[in-house]
C-alpha cells in the first residue's frame, strides 16, 4: 500500500525505536512540523545522498528511511521548535512527488523478515555479548557511564545495535535497508568483532599514558581520534 508522507531529509539515520531531537528553524519545516502538529501525523527522515540539510531543495535521499513521532514540542520564538521525536516504522521511496516547499513523498511501509527463533536465540545471544562488551569499553575509554540494556526483541535489539554503533553514515543506512533481522544481526556481530580490538588497544593505550588536564574540552582529541576510527557517533541534531 502507498502512503504519502513528508520528508525531512537529513545527514543522519533514524533507526525504528531511536530518539532525534531537532532544532526547527527553516522557514519550509517550521510549516512542515507545524502541519504534522496540526494533523497529528509523523514525517520521514532519510540519510542524504547528496545535497544540504538546509537550503536545498534538490537533494538527494537514500530511498529507505524511517519514519519520526513527534513526542516532546518547544515552541521557539518566530516559529521555531525543538522537538524529539522516536523512530516509528521503516519506508521506501516511491516517488517524490514535491519539492517545495518541502519533499512530499509517496511511499511504502517495509516488513521485517525475521528468521526462525532457535537461529535468532544463538544470534542475540553472540550479539549481546560482544555488544555489552563494546558499551563497556566505550564507558571506560570516554569516563562517561550510559545506561544500556538491549531489547530481548531481536528486531528491537538489532535497530538499537545499529542505532548505537558508532560506525560511518553509510553502513548505518545498509543496516537499515537490511530486510532480515538475522541478516542484520550478523553483520552487526561482524563490526562488533571488528571493532572490539581496536577499542580494548584504545583502552590500553590511554591507560598507560599520562592524566589529561581538566582543562581539555569534553572529548578533545580522544573523541577525534574515535571519530577517525569508528566514523561518526548517531547525531543528535
Amino acid at each position: 500500500m502507498i502512503s504519502r508522507l513528508r520528508l525531512f531529509p537529513l545527514n543522519t539515520v533514524l533507526f525504528p525505536g531511536a530518539t532525534l531531537r531537532l532544532h526547527v528553524f527553516e522557514p519550509r519545516y517550521k510549516q512542515m512540523i507545524a502541519e504534522c502538529l496540526d494533523e497529528g501525523r509523523e514525517f520521514g527522515v532519510c540519510l542524504l545522498r547528496k545535497g544540504s540539510e538546509t537550503g536545498d531543495s534538490f537533494v538527494d535521499p537514500h530511498d529507505i528511511g524511517t519514519t519520526a513521532e513527534i513526542g516532546g514540542v518547544t515552541p521557539l520564538p518566530f516559529g521555531r521548535y525543538y522537538i524529539s521525536t522516536v523512530g516509528r516504522r521503516r519506508f521506501r521511496i516511491r516517488e517524490i512527488v514535491q519539492r517545495e516547499p518541502y519533499l512530499l513523498c509517496d511511499v511504502e511501509y517495509l516488513e521485517e523478515d525475521v528468521a526462525p527463533q532457535d537461529e535468532l536465540d544463538a544470534l542475540m545471544e553472540s550479539v549481546r555479548s560482544a555488544f555489552n562488551e563494546y558499551v563497556h569499553l566505550l564507558m571506560a575509554y570516554s569516563g562517561h557511564a550510559v545506561a544500556f540494556d538491549l531489547s530481548p526483541d531481536p528486531v528491537e535489539a538489532s535497530y538499537a545495535v545499529g542505532s548505537a554503533l558508532q560506525i560511518a553514515d553509510v553502513l548505518k543506512q545498509r543496516l537499515l535497508e537490511t530486510d532480515d533481522t538475522g541478516g542484520r544481526l550478523r553483520v552487526e556481530l561482524e563490526l562488533l568483532r571488528r571493532l572490539l580490538p581496536k577499542l580494548r588497544s584504545l583502552r590500553e593505550r590511554r591507560g598507560s599514558a599520562p592524566a589529561t588536564s581538566s582543562s581539555e574540552p569534553l572529548g578533545g582529541e580522544s573523541r577525534a581520534e574515535q571519530e577517525r576510527i569508528f566514523g561518526k557517533f548517531f547525531s543528535v541534531n
